[in-house]
């Protein structure tokens, strides 16, 4: 993969930055929707692809680009797909700096150091090209405004900034509100996008999604007698035992 297209976690973070403040917006989700965008980002590159809720490496090879070869060798190491759930909650300890210095590297963004409250040192990062966030956010513009099916890169990029909060940033107030629902039904044109997405939000509801049990062989379920599913409680919300009846605790 060449260096010429910027990636979806450069993208994403683009899009974060206040260019008044300097800031970015939502920096807790917008940390696990950069990992997110990194997993993205290789499924385009074909080294990755979904499987199930799980993502598994199709090409481990490298793309030349660090980071994201970084986080293809761990994903390999792994030795079996992991739940994308699992790998979007994990530690990603300076991942977000780790973008904002290499955008810095490459002329689009410039630290501008400060204090907080007179005594804490800081850093903020100005837009240097405004062109460049400007032809990202049309892009996503020109996808809600046209209703036209975007490319899978603006639609997972579209999914992406939903999950991670960035709609209020980026459509505000009242009037932005039709905006922000379309830019949340753009999840729906990219699959990879979409599944990230979704587990990008889990991660942040505290949702720890368990992966669907196959179904047991006939034999088994005829030995053991009917199975009778129980009732599936709410995201988030944990099932209350009967009362009068003992609750079951299985490790899984």
């Amino acid at each position: 993969m060449g260096r010429s297209r910027r990636t979806l976690p450069e993208e994403l973070l683009l899009l974060a930055l206040d260019p008044a403040t300097g800031t970015t917006a939502q920096p807790q989700s917008l940390d696990l929707g950069l990992a997110g965008a990194q997993l993205v980002e290789l499924a385009l590159a074909g080294r990755i692809a979904p499987d199930g809720d799980r993502i598994a490496v199709v090409a481990p090879r490298p793309t030349g680009d660090p980071t994201l070869d970084c986080a293809l060798e761990l994903l390999r190491r792994r030795g079996a797909p992991v739940r994308a759930v699992n790998w979007i909650g994990g530690p990603r300890l300076g991942l977000r700096q780790t973008y904002l210095s290499h955008l810095e590297r490459c002329g689009m963004v410039h630290a501008v150091a400060g204090q907080m409250c007179g005594v804490l040192p800081t850093t903020r990062y100005q837009a240097t090209d405004t062109e460049i966030s400007r032809e990202i956010r049309s892009r996503l513009d020109s996808a809600i405004r046209t209703g036209v099916p975007p490319d899978p890169r603006t639609a997972a990029l579209a999914a992406l900034a939903h999950a991670v909060g960035l709609g209020k940033h980026l459509y505000p107030g009242n009037e932005g509100r039709s905006s922000r629902s379309r830019l949340r039904d753009l999840i729906r044109h990219d699959p990879m996008g979409g599944l990230v997405a979704h587990a990008v939000m889990d991660v942040q509801n505290g949702v720890a999604a368990q992966p669907r049990r196959s179904p047991a062989p006939a034999g088994r379920q005829a030995a053991a007698g009917p199975v009778r599913s129980a009732p599936e409680p709410a995201r988030g919300v944990p099932m209350q035992p009967r009362r009068g009846s003992m609750a079951r605790v299985v490790a899984h």
